[in-house]
């Protein structure tokens, strides 16, 4: 990794501010006090439907897309070889994937983890980002914003028609049940024993539903090369609006026959979420690089300027204290609920405990980040 310089008039300070309230969403939902008092918005669905905490993760995969013309679009412009920026692009995708093992890997047996790598979960967020990024960039390269969008429509239809109308095997009909389904299938076939401990069978990051992912990076993708155009920004801003209910009403029409799911990520959901990235960007867009109202980013901006960093961080610090062991009288905790009963269960109840602790740890990080924001450190992958 390196560190670099802020240069802002080559950045779209809405597309940070969105990264960075996008990261801090992501750390707010990650970690709560505790898993057992947390409010309905701040949960995933159970299954079918969508939460503001189902937004986050589509979100950052639109953002990812989105900064990719910003990105090497200037760079094909001054007539760079691809084959140069695809060995980056590569190298890029391989750090964010290994930084996904690492993370899921820590502490690496000490402080009583029990460390496998017969076990160890190769799905991840940062390895889904990586796939995503990899494939996405690549397609910026070699394709045209027309053949994007193609692109885009024929893996939707043909990962709806795989879940809906391909038999599953050993189950002899196609379904959309958490552990029966196609893409579960798949997941545990290829990658048994590795996936998401809680459900040992399937992952919410797993391979066939990583195809539909891909999607809610091209219409980021899309979105940034209309950006970059050289039109009116007011046209600009009313696009984004207009699109985003476009897909946000045939995610949702979709939704009657290919139910909105975030851990299928459903065709429906790529829609319907992506729609939501699409205003939630226009907002931004909007306000801070349209009308120049801009008192009420910084905090955003410092997350979204390191946002890999923090999301990496926060989590190795989060793993760390649930490992570290405190004992008081006859009784051991692990530092995170020793810390949480006694700071915040003292004297509030369990679910507010719980969301003052989130809100607290997102604190915390954000003065971390702040430190690095004022010496001008901002660390890429």
């Amino acid at each position: 990794m390196e560190t670099s310089d802020l240069k802002q008039s080559s950045r779209l300070l809405s597309l940070d501010v969105f990264r960075g309230i996008t990261i801090a969403g992501m750390i707010l939902v990650n970690n709560p006090g505790t898993w057992s008092a947390i409010y309905p918005p701040l949960r995933h669905a159970e299954w079918h439907g969508c939460t503001p905490t189902d937004l986050i993760f589509p979100f950052f995969l639109f953002i990812v897309g989105v900064a990719i013309p910003f990105a090497l679009g200037k760079r094909m412009e001054k007539g760079e070889k691809h084959g140069k920026i695809i060995l980056q692009i590569i190298r890029r995708s391989v750090i964010l994937f290994l930084l996904g093992l690492i993370l899921h890997s820590f502490p690496f047996g000490l402080l009583g983890h029990n460390f496998d790598l017969s076990t160890l979960r190769i799905p991840g967020v940062l390895q889904r980002i990586a796939v995503v990024y990899l494939i996405t960039a690549i397609l910026f390269l070699k394709t045209n914003y027309k053949a994007q969008v193609y692109i885009g429509a024929a893996i939707l239809i043909i990962y709806a028609m795989l879940m809906q109308l391909v038999p599953v095997p050993g189950v002899g009909y196609p379904n959309l049940e958490p552990t029966t389904n196609l893409a579960a299938w798949l997941d545990n076939k290829l990658l048994a024993g590795h996936l998401w401990s809680a459900s040992k069978v399937w992952d919410p990051e797993g391979i066939l539903s990583t195809l539909p992912a891909i999607v809610s990076s091209i219409m980021g993708m899309i979105t940034g090369w209309w950006l970059r155009q050289d039109k009116d920004k007011t046209t600009k801003t009313v696009w984004l609006f207009v699109m985003g209910c476009v897909c946000m009403t045939l995610g949702y029409v979709w939704d009657g026959w290919f139910p909105i799911n975030k851990s299928l990520w459903t065709s429906s959901y790529v829609l319907y979420t992506g729609g939501l990235a699409l205003m939630f960007l226009g907002f931004c867009y909007w306000f801070i690089d349209v009308r120049n109202t801009r008192w009420w980013i910084k905090p955003f901006q410092v997350y979204g300027m390191n946002a890999i960093t923090v999301f990496f961080l926060s989590g190795i610090v989060g793993r760390l204290m649930s490992f570290i062991k405190i004992t008081e009288g006859e009784k051991t905790f692990d530092l995170k609920s020793y810390l949480f009963n006694n700071l915040f269960l003292s004297w509030l109840e369990p679910i507010n405990a719980s969301l003052l602790w989130a809100i607290m740890y997102i604190l915390v990080w954000l003065g971390l980040m702040w430190i690095l924001y004022t010496k001008k450190i901002f660390i890429k992958v």
